[in-house]
């Protein structure tokens, strides 16, 4: 995980974690990074110094008592109202395919390339596919999107 103070073309500064650098450019692009104070997508990474590991604190430690740590817990912000949004709507899009659509599990692929096909009757279905399977699908333009997974349902 990486964490980036970044701000905003408002001026707003504010920090975010991301799995890797690459990660951060793509949701980025994609307009997903944004200012948790105003919404704007418009945002850079601000200068930060490094996390760097002192290799004098053992010592140093012996040396000097260590002043008590504050224990009234401090706010916390994880995301904007911009992404708060965001994200209800991708639940609300997952909740309206999964309640609508038929779960068709691992057959998903078969079923999809046969009513592309025109051998089984069209209907809304979710499943499972593998990557190869969504390629080879979307290859032969076989409409298939993926339902969008959020941080709590892989908790």
């Amino acid at each position: 995980m990486i964490r980036y103070a970044l701000t905003c073309a408002q001026g707003h500064a504010f920090e975010s974690w991301f799995p890797s650098s690459d990660s951060y450019e793509r949701q980025r692009a994609l307009g997903l990074v944004a200012c948790p104070t105003c919404g704007v997508t418009a945002v850079e990474k601000a200068i930060m110094a490094p996390s760097v590991a002192r290799t004098d604190r053992g010592a140093r430690a012996a040396a000097e008592p260590e002043a008590p740590r504050e224990t009234t817990p401090a706010p916390v912000a994880m995301m904007g109202e911009g992404e708060q949004e965001f994200r209800r709507l991708l639940r609300g899009l997952r909740d309206h395919v999964t309640r609508t659509a038929d779960y068709v599990g691992d057959d998903f692929a078969t079923l999809a390339r046969k009513m592309h096909e025109g051998e089984v009757e069209q209907r809304s279905i979710y499943g499972e596919a593998t990557p190869d399977e969504v390629k080879s699908l979307r290859e032969d333009e076989v409409e298939v999107f993926p339902l969008p997974v959020l941080p709590e349902d892989r908790n």
